[in-house]
C-alpha cells in the first residue's frame, strides 16, 4: 500500500477516491476504522471519518486511529483530506487534526492546499475563491454548520492550529517542483509550521504534487490527489478491472437530499420539473413516528418510473434560515438525519439498490445505515463525485458533496446504469 488517506467525511472520501482511481492508482474506500485482521490489496485506501464537524477531541482521537491503522498497512504517505471550501470554524477541526497528525508522525511541516480548480475553488495570493468569488462571498458564507466569512487560508489556519502559516504564492509554483521545495525549505528556515499553496489551474496541483513526493503528510482537498498518484506511476498497474468492479447496475434507484448549498437547491429545482417529489416537512419529521412509512408508501408507488423519485430537505438560505429559528438547527437537522436513517434501511428492505445521496451529513448517515463498511470506486459522474459499490453487498451509492456536480447531476447519474 502507497498512500492513505484521512478523509473527514464520506463525500470528501468518495470525491479524493475517485480522483485517486482516474489517474492510475487502485484504490479502496473504507467506511471507518477497519477490524485489525481486514485484508484489502490495494495502492490507495481512503478511511472516510465524520470527523468535519464534530467535537475537537472526537476528530483528532479518530484521525489518529486511522492513522495508526493506515501505518500498520504499511503506506509511504499520509493525506488528511478536507473539503475544497475549507469548511471548519475558529476552533477546528482542520488545524488540530493537522497537527496532531504530525504529532504521531514526528514531522513539523505540511502544506495546506484546498484548490479544485475543474470545481472551481482556487487559491490566489492564499485567498480560497468559489467560482470567482472570495469564499467569505460565495454561498459558504451561509453554511449551517460551518458558516465560512473569512478567505484568507493563512488567518484561517492560525486562528486553529499551534504553529503558524507561510504562503507559497502563484509566481513561485509557476516556477515549477523545484522552486516550490526551496520555498519549503525558506518557510522552515522561518519557523513555519504550515505552508498555503497557491493554486489555480491543473499544472498548478500537478507541480505542487511533485514537489511534496517527499512530505510525509499532505493536507488538502481532493484536487492534489492527481499530481500525488503520477508520483507513484512506476508503482501502479492497469485500472480497468478495477473501475469496473465499481460501475452501478440497472436497479430500483432512490434520491435523497439532505444538502442546502447553492447547486444543490438548482440541482433539486430542475429534477423536480421532470421526475417525482417529496419535500419533507420538517414538523413531521420532528413529531410523526408514523412519517416514515408514509414517505416508504410514497417511494415505493413511484419505484418503477423511468427517472427515480426524490425526497428532500434541501432549502434555500431564507428557508434555511427560517427552519432553524423554528425549530432548532440542531434539532431539525438531527430529526431529518434520522428519517433518511429509518428510510434507507425500508427501502434497501424492499429491493433499492442504486442510491443517490447529496451532502456530506446525509450521505454519512445513509452509509452507515446500510452498513455499507467499504467501497470499490467506479465512474466519476462529475469531478469529485464518483459510482462507488458496496464489496459486502449488492448496493451502489453516488455520495455528493453540496456544491459539486451541474445542475442536471442527478439525471446524469442515472445514465451510469
Amino acid at each position: 500500500m502507497l498512500l492513505g488517506v484521512i478523509a473527514d467525511d464520506f463525500t470528501g472520501a468518495t470525491d479524493i477516491a475517485g480522483f485517486l482511481v482516474e489517474n492510475g492508482m487502485r484504490t479502496i474506500q473504507v467506511n471507518g476504522i477497519p477490524s485489525a485482521n481486514t485484508e484489502i490489496n490495494a495502492d490507495a485506501v481512503v478511511v472516510s471519518l465524520k470527523s468535519r464537524s464534530c467535537p475537537t477531541e472526537q476528530a483528532i482521537e479518530q484521525s489518529v486511529a486511522a492513522l495508526k491503522w493506515l501505518q500498520a498497512q504499511g503506506c509511504k504517505q499520509f493525506y488528511f483530506k478536507y473539503c475544497s471550501t475549507f469548511d471548519s470554524t475558529a476552533k477546528g477541526n482542520i488545524g488540530p487534526v493537522t497537527d496532531a497528525l504530525l504529532d504521531v508522525l514526528g514531522e513539523d511541516f505540511t502544506i495546506v492546499c484546498p484548490a479544485l480548480p475543474v470545481n472551481g475553488r482556487t487559491v490566489f495570493n492564499g485567498h480560497l475563491f468559489v467560482l470567482g468569488q472570495l469564499l467569505s462571498e460565495s454561498g459558504m458564507r451561509n453554511h449551517p454548520v460551518t458558516p465560512m466569512t473569512n478567505s484568507n487560508l493563512m488567518d484561517l489556519m492560525d486562528a486553529q492550529s499551534k504553529g503558524k502559516t507561510g504562503l507559497i504564492n502563484y509566481q513561485s509554483i509557476e516556477q515549477g517542483a523545484d522552486a516550490i521545495i526551496g520555498e519549503f525549505a525558506e518557510l522552515k528556515a522561518q519557523g513555519k509550521r504550515y505552508a498555503v499553496v497557491d493554486a489555480f489551474t491543473a499544472e498548478h496541483l500537478n507541480e505542487i504534487g511533485k514537489a511534496v513526493s517527499s512530505l510525509k503528510l499532505v493536507t488538502g482537498g481532493s484536487g492534489l490527489a492527481a499530481g500525488i498518484a503520477k508520483n507513484w506511476g512506476e508503482h501502479l498497474q492497469d485500472q480497468t478491472q478495477a473501475k469496473q468492479a465499481g460501475h452501478p447496475a440497472k436497479a430500483p434507484t432512490i434520491i435523497f437530499s439532505g444538502s442546502c448549498s447553492v447547486m444543490t437547491n438548482k440541482q433539486v429545482e430542475l429534477y423536480k420539473a421532470k421526475a417525482p417529489f417529496f419535500a419533507l416537512d420538517i414538523e413531521q419529521c420532528m413529531s410523526n413516528e408514523n412519517y416514515v412509512n408514509v414517505l416508504f408508501d410514497w417511494v415505493v408507488s413511484h419505484a418503477n418510473e423511468s427517472l427515480a423519485p426524490i425526497v428532500y430537505a434541501t432549502a434555500d438560505a431564507e428557508k434555511l434560515k427560517t427552519i432553524q429559528q423554528q425549530y432548532g438547527a440542531e434539532a431539525s437537522s438531527q430529526a431529518v438525519e434520522t428519517l433518511f436513517s429509518l428510510l434507507a434501511i425500508k427501502l434497501q428492505d424492499f429491493g433499492i439498490r442504486n442510491f443517490i445521496v447529496a451532502g456530506g451529513e446525509t450521505s454519512g448517515v445513509v452509509t452507515q445505515s446500510l452498513k455499507v463498511d467499504s467501497f470499490h470506486i467506479g465512474p466519476q459522474i462529475a469531478p469529485g463525485v464518483p459510482w462507488v459499490k458496496a464489496i459486502n453487498q449488492d448496493l451502489s451509492l453516488a455520495l455528493k458533496s453540496g456544491n459539486f456536480g451541474d445542475e442536471n447531476f442527478f439525471t446524469t447519474a442515472q445514465g451510469y446504469f
